[in-house]
């Protein structure tokens, strides 16, 4: 069947992929395997080679060149879990078509409204028609709207060939939301030059800036004495725990105090007992360099807690998590300056902005795949307000024809 992207999408998004981040398989959920199977059976009907469908619940597929001479292999990128934030179970999704800009409210819970007032974005898609789910899940956008606007893609060129590109490959990707989405991509047989994720937001956003990232973990010793017969011998690690938390910069330097380009530290858990308690952090910045700057202030707040408890101790550990692709992408200004190019053809003002956060890019991009993010209309993501434009995912479609006929130039 010829399916056009509002129609894949609304399939899609019924099918549940929310990704598990306590999960120690790959995929963390199984269930991720059921849309894969699914794309993978798609691209075999549409006339896509070199299908393949693995144990890790990759999609690989290759829309073949139309032209006789060598030019880059791109690849085309999009993840197919959704996020652990929110339910992505009975997903339904509502087209509430040429929307008059009025407040929408959610059917199955009347307090899930979605106004121009918190999401102004909408005020620019008046018109278009929007797709919301029904106010009990997240929506799935994010970013099964890449994956249909990609499907459209290779739908389009497979049945257009007179429309000159080299050879294309295309990558959708379990368990990017929990920050493992390419632990497992064969690279030599993705065997792409460059490439590009479409998991962006508003029409005509082009991120080639993602955060640097750490995890820090730091584990207080307290120590522990039966609590009838404590005085002076019981140290509460829970206790030190707390001091250490609220001596931590109340007005700067967490997400919510910081926006634009700046870095945050930010406590995301915390488990222990009295003897032994255990904080994780996220570490956030634009570059390698800021990122030590914040681990060792850190450091020093939590050293000089600790000096207040000499009977206590801390132990404290870095792990490296992904890299601002910005040090890959500047090796190669034509990936952007190609998609910038595209955007224009296709009559999109080029946005060009900063993710705050990271995709399969930024490990894509150090993995030997230089790989900026595209829009796809998806916003309000992880939420159930989340909505996306299916004019936004038309537009993402003709970017991305336009950008494979450049690239062929």
């Amino acid at each position: 069947m010829n399916y056009t992207s509002t129609e894949r999408f609304m399939r899609y998004v019924q099918i549940d992929t929310q990704a598990d981040p306590e999960s120690k398989t790959f995929p963390s959920t199984e269930k991720q395997k059921d849309l894969g199977k699914l794309l993978a059976q798609e691209l075999k009907d549409m006339g896509a080679s070199e299908v393949d469908f693995d144990q890790w619940g990759y999609v690989y597929a290759t829309i073949p060149s139309t032209i006789d001479k060598e030019v880059p292999v791109i690849c085309f990128c999009s993840h197919m879990d959704t996020a652990p934030d929110c339910s992505g179970t009975n997903v339904k999704p509502i087209l509430h078509e040429k929307w008059d800009g009025a407040d929408i409210v959610l059917p199955d819970d009347n307090t899930q409204v979605i106004t121009t007032t918190e999401h102004p974005y909408l005020k620019k898609r008046i018109g278009d028609d929007i797709i919301t789910a029904s106010g009990t899940t997240l929506l799935g956008a994010d970013d099964k709207a890449g994956v249909a606007i990609i499907m459209d893609l290779a739908h389009h060129l497979l049945n257009t060939p007179d429309i000159k590109h080299g050879k294309i490959r295309i990558l959708f990707t379990p368990d990017e939301e929990v920050g493992r989405g390419v632990d497992h991509v064969d690279m030599k047989k993705l065997g792409a030059d460059f490439g590009y994720t479409l998991d962006g937001g508003e029409r005509g956003s082009l991120e080639g800036d993602t955060f640097s990232a750490d995890a820090a973990t730091v584990t207080i010793h307290g120590v522990s004495a039966h609590p009838g017969y404590a005085k002076d011998k019981l140290v509460n690690s829970l206790k030190i725990a707390g001091e250490f938390l609220d001596a931590l910069p109340k007005a700067e330097w967490s997400p919510e105090t910081t926006e634009g380009a700046q870095g945050y530290v930010h406590p995301i858990s915390m488990n222990g007992i009295a003897e032994k308690t255990t904080i994780q952090f996220l570490v956030r910045d634009f570059t390698t360099e800021k990122l030590e700057e914040h681990e060792a202030k850190l450091k020093q707040i939590l050293d000089e807690t600790m000096a207040r408890h000499p009977k206590a101790k801390a132990d404290y550990m870095i792990t490296e998590q992904y890299r601002n692709m910005r040090e890959m992408l500047d090796k190669h200004p034509e990936i952007e300056a190609n998609a910038a190019k595209a955007m224009e053809r296709a009559g999109i003002e080029v946005q060009t902005q900063l993710v705050r956060g990271g995709t399969d890019g930024s490990r894509l991009s150090f993995m030997g795949l230089p790989c900026p993010n595209l829009f796809t209309g998806e916003m309000a993501i992880h939420s159930k307000h989340e909505f996306v434009s299916v004019q936004d995912m038309q537009k993402a479609t003709d970017m991305c024809i336009e950008l494979v006929k450049i690239w062929a130039e």
